[in-house]
């Protein structure tokens, strides 16, 4: 069924204050993420080349260059095509996965599946990842999810939860009971794997047990200390309405993404463990690797570099890369697996 055409306004309208209020800094939650709380310990005698360095990593059944993930951030309106067309060239010619922007729309509106195929044109090899909220997943059929997922030629799915977002959101569809149960069923119906993603406030052990059993392959944490949505939907509401008051209340609400991933690292899996939320270059991406993350994500600032033009995109990944390969060199590691595995790697700050 297709929108109104008031409801696509509105659709647009939002997706525009959302790539607009994220790169406001005040929509950021600064200083939470749990990165300062530790270093990782440098090794003057390392034992290595720095050529000797590899970045490549397994996940979801692929060998992969580098561990890193642009992270979903928008799709579906006017100005997104251009955009998320630069990042898939980009992405298809380092070898990074990318996550797409939420495919509400294709639900309703069947033509906005052609971002997707037209990108595909052009950026053929590129590892896209199909991305849905898990409200329209509890209410979609499987084979209209289905639909989705191949319309991108999607490797897997990202169920996206956002459950303070939706709450502050004025369009919000704050609807998850029936989550869990359809999370399972998607597992065992789909032949792809499943990714489940918060949206910036992390997980708890109690909610990573929950997903122990459902059979997800991935989670990634997303946690508290990067972009915070319950901000930017309060920020979308006029005239100083209760949503913004309650936006400030919950203006620090979430679990860090570095207690996210020590949560994630103490239950123990049995998925994938990935990382994003608050991260900034490739030096914090081995601090994710350290602490067990497979797949580290970027958005904020992928976005800020995508805007100013494909050289400035291409030097940020080169750069994130290249910080990411001498963290390595410099812990004396000369895999991600290496980093993971040596336990005197990590310092505490004040512990």
């Amino acid at each position: 069924m297709q929108e109104s055409l008031e409801t696509t306004q509105q659709f647009e309208g939002r997706k525009q204050d959302h790539i607009r209020l994220s790169l406001d800094e005040k929509n950021e939650a600064l200083g939470f993420s749990g990165f300062d709380s530790f270093t990782l310990n440098h090794n003057a005698l390392p034992e290595l080349n720095f050529n000797d360095i590899s970045l490549r990593t397994h996940t979801l059944g692929f060998e992969l260059p580098t561990p890193f993930l642009v992270s979903s951030m928008t799709a579906g309106h006017n100005s997104s095509f251009s955009l998320n067309l630069r990042l898939a060239k980009a992405c298809q010619e380092r070898g990074w996965l990318m996550g797409v922007g939420s495919q509400r729309r294709q639900l309703n509106d069947p033509l906005a599946e052609n971002e997707w195929k037209n990108i595909r044109k052009e950026a053929p090899d590129v590892k896209l990842l199909a991305n849905l909220g898990l409200t329209q997943i509890i209410q979609t059929p499987i084979e209209v999810v289905s639909d989705v997922v191949k319309s991108l030629d999607g490797i897997a799915l990202i169920i996206h939860l956002n459950a303070l977002q939706e709450v502050m959101q004025p369009e919000g569809t704050p609807h998850f009971k029936g989550g869990l149960q359809a999370i399972e069923k998607l597992v065992k119906t789909l032949e792809i794997p499943i990714v489940i993603k918060e949206t910036g406030c992390g997980f708890s052990k109690s909610t990573l047990r929950q997903l122990q059993e459902t059979g997800v392959q991935a989670v990634d944490v997303s946690g508290l200390g990067g972009t915070h949505w319950g901000r930017i939907e309060g920020n979308r509401h006029q005239n100083e309405n209760v949503y913004q008051s309650l936006s400030k209340a919950f203006s620090h609400w979430g679990v860090s993404t570095v207690q996210s991933l020590l949560n994630a690292k103490e239950i123990g899996g049995p998925f994938e463990t990935w990382a994003s939320g608050g991260v900034r270059n490739g030096l914090q991406a081995a601090q994710c690797v350290a602490l067990g993350a497979n797949i580290v994500g970027f958005a904020k600032p992928i976005l800020q570099a995508a805007l100013l033009g494909v050289d400035e995109l291409k030097r940020f990944m080169e750069l994130t890369e290249l910080e990411l390969r001498t963290a390595l060199f410099c812990t004396g590691s000369a895999t991600l697996k290496d980093l993971q595995q040596n336990e005197e790697v990590i310092q505490w700050q004040n512990r």
